[in-house]
């Protein structure tokens, strides 16, 4: 069984420290649980997963699902998941790059979460 602490365990400091302020800006949202597995630490609402993240060498690599296709520098990736979900893969690198505007992506990533994306 994989844990949180396997993740964070022989990473960089600095990689571990972005772990956690993503993991703070999931918390200021509200409850979830963690459902770690071999590739990553999926970060759960009361419905399903809506975010993930591990760190590595470089930093933090995750995803987040939303209900729209967001461009931003910060996604690698955006793939169509379901009708109303797109996942969005990121890499961090600074804490720069957690400001206000990501926090909404993980705010709107909660929402999903608790099943917003459920109700149109």
């Amino acid at each position: 069984m994989v844990s949180v602490e396997d993740h964070l365990r022989d990473q960089p400091e600095v990689s571990v420290a972005l772990w956690h302020a993503f993991e703070e800006q999931i918390r200021t949202c509200g409850p979830f649980s963690y459902s770690p597995s071999k590739t990553t630490v999926t970060f759960k609402g009361t419905r399903r997963g809506f975010a993930g993240a591990r760190p590595d060498r470089l930093g933090v690599v995750g995803y987040l699902d939303l209900q729209h296709e967001v461009e931003d520098p910060r996604f690698t990736n955006s793939t169509r998941y379901t009708n109303r979900l797109f996942t969005h893969s990121f890499r961090i690198t600074s804490a720069s790059q957690l400001d206000e505007v990501f926090a909404g992506w993980v705010s709107e990533a909660y929402a999903v979460g608790q099943g917003a994306h459920l109700g149109r």
